[in-house]
């Protein structure tokens, strides 16, 4: 069984979530619960716990207020969220799971089976670390993304990254040193993730780093010659959009 300790400062979202973890969670035996960043801290390092949820905003502070403190991270951490806060795409970039409120019974479910199943502290420690580092960051190119492959997961610098294609349902990373990643999600979801990083959706097959760009070619039809060497064509719907962006850049 593991070991579970919750960090939130609202009472009936703590209610809520100790109920659910109690009828639909029996892997699972709450042995803490805090609602301050310093009594989370203290929580921590009294029960040395398995798992963490982990409130984003906690009264006069954070859940990376707690993190910060505790350093040594031998624990998994869920965070929760009533809204759609700012750090949620620093928390997807960082490979971490988190729950919206009010907490979908199923998916608290998936979050906790798959900590049940592949708990790996050395992983969980670096993609902790990783966010902190993202979040304290100003320099989007200078942050690491976490990518789950079939092997496990890869820390990629941003500026690594020289382009991202589509490839069905899945996502071909094209890495300096003609390294190649293959990720198991739509290329949506990571130009959701690495639009606010300088890259653009160039072609419905295609997002690319600007600062990869090599050249602009503008005949037959226009299309760039990325740092790689690599040709990939422009969208005529994007070309004119892509100019202007190119000219600001």
């Amino acid at each position: 069984m593991l070991k579970a300790v919750i960090i939130e400062d609202e009472i009936h979202s703590l209610k809520a979530l100790k109920l659910l973890i109690q009828d639909f969670c029996p892997e699972l035996k709450i042995v803490a619960t805090a609602s301050s960043v310093h009594k989370g801290i203290q929580e921590l390092k009294n029960h040395k716990p398995d798992l963490v949820f982990l409130d984003i905003e906690i009264g006069t502070g954070t859940g990376f207020d707690v993190l910060e403190d505790v350093k040594n991270f031998d624990f998994e951490v869920i965070f929760t969220t009533a809204f759609e806060h700012y750090a949620l795409k620093a928390i997807k970039f960082s490979a971490i799971d988190y729950l919206l409120k009010p907490i979908d019974v199923e998916e608290l479910q998936k979050a906790v089976h798959k900590v049940n199943k592949k708990r790996d502290v050395l992983s969980q420690n670096q993609k902790l670390v990783t966010l902190l580092s993202n979040i304290q960051s100003s320099n989007e190119q200078k942050q690491t993304i976490i990518l789950s492959t079939s092997e496990g997961y890869e820390f990629v610098p941003v500026s690594d990254i020289i382009y991202c294609q589509a490839d069905g349902s899945y996502t071909r990373f094209h890495l300096t040193h003609k390294r190649e990643l293959l990720v198991s999600k739509h290329l949506k979801e990571y130009e959701k993730l690495l639009v606010d990083h300088n890259f653009y959706r160039i072609h419905q097959s295609y997002l690319i780093n600007i600062a990869e760009v090599g050249k602009l070619i503008r005949t037959d039809g226009g299309y760039l010659i990325m740092r790689n060497g690599d040709e990939i064509g422009i969208s005529p719907k994007k070309k004119e959009e892509f100019m202007a962006l190119m000219r600001e850049f």
